[in-house]
């Protein structure tokens, strides 16, 4: 903390439920992840060759891509790329100490044990839970209240990052590195790794964040002088 008061108050990243199911599901990040990795993967599928085809020898391939029509390279592509889901990885830090310090009841007597066992119900079907089915009974909620199917999936997840990244994703894979311990053999730290895969299609949360992407990339066309750059030296 600097101690000026006009200092610009820094965005958190959460993992919030999305759709109304009892009970909510939501963390917002005691510290944002220092990296995130993000991968994007194409799979290549090249075309087959019919057996005792004759094969094209390589010059024989250029000089029919030289003297045919400006598609033939499009249409030589076509069909053989399948674009994979994004896919992220990152650290969340849990860290009970400032509560600790602060006199807080609930870190003193459960440490980050609250926060660790909502993000690891964030991979389990709501009809397991226990609490959430006496709860939907007494309010009188039907099954179908949730926006899941809860029979066989964990509830959807929104990875919330800033204003432009709202991302509807499946955890597939959590490992939680409990650190330190209270004397009741609470954690009180953690270092939780999470595997992400986004969830595409016409969604909304997903549409808004790529319709967000394309306009960051309408930006970039202020630089477009620099692709000259690229074939005639300075």
């Amino acid at each position: 903390m600097s101690g000026f008061s006009n200092q610009a108050k820094i965005l958190r990243g959460a993992f919030v439920e999305f759709g109304i199911s009892v009970p909510p599901l939501f963390v917002v990040f005691q510290f944002n992840p220092l990296t995130i990795n993000r991968v994007r993967t194409a799979t290549v599928n090249k075309p087959a060759t019919a057996e005792g085809t004759k094969r094209v020898q390589c010059g024989d391939f250029v000089q029919q891509v030289l003297t045919s029509k400006g598609k033939s390279l499009i249409k030589f592509r076509e069909g053989q790329i399948t674009v994979n889901p994004e896919t992220l990885t990152f650290d969340i830090r849990l860290d009970a100490t400032d509560k600790l310090n602060s006199g807080d009841g609930i870190a003193e007597q459960f440490g980050i044990a609250p926060q660790l066992s909502t993000l690891e119900l964030m991979m389990l079907p709501k009809s397991q839970g226990i609490l959430g089915g006496a709860l939907s009974s007494l309010l009188g909620a039907p099954k179908s209240f949730a926006f899941f199917d809860e029979a066989k999936n964990p509830p959807v997840t929104l990875f919330v990052w800033g204003r432009k990244k709202v991302m509807p994703v499946n955890i597939t894979n959590m490992t939680i590195k409990e650190e330190e311990f209270s004397t009741d053999l609470n954690p009180i730290r953690a270092t939780v790794s999470v595997n992400l895969e986004v969830i595409e299609g016409p969604n909304a949360p997903f549409l808004y964040t790529k319709t967000l992407k394309e306009v960051m990339s309408l930006l970039n066309l202020a630089n477009v002088a620099d692709i000259a750059n690229t074939m005639v030296p300075r």
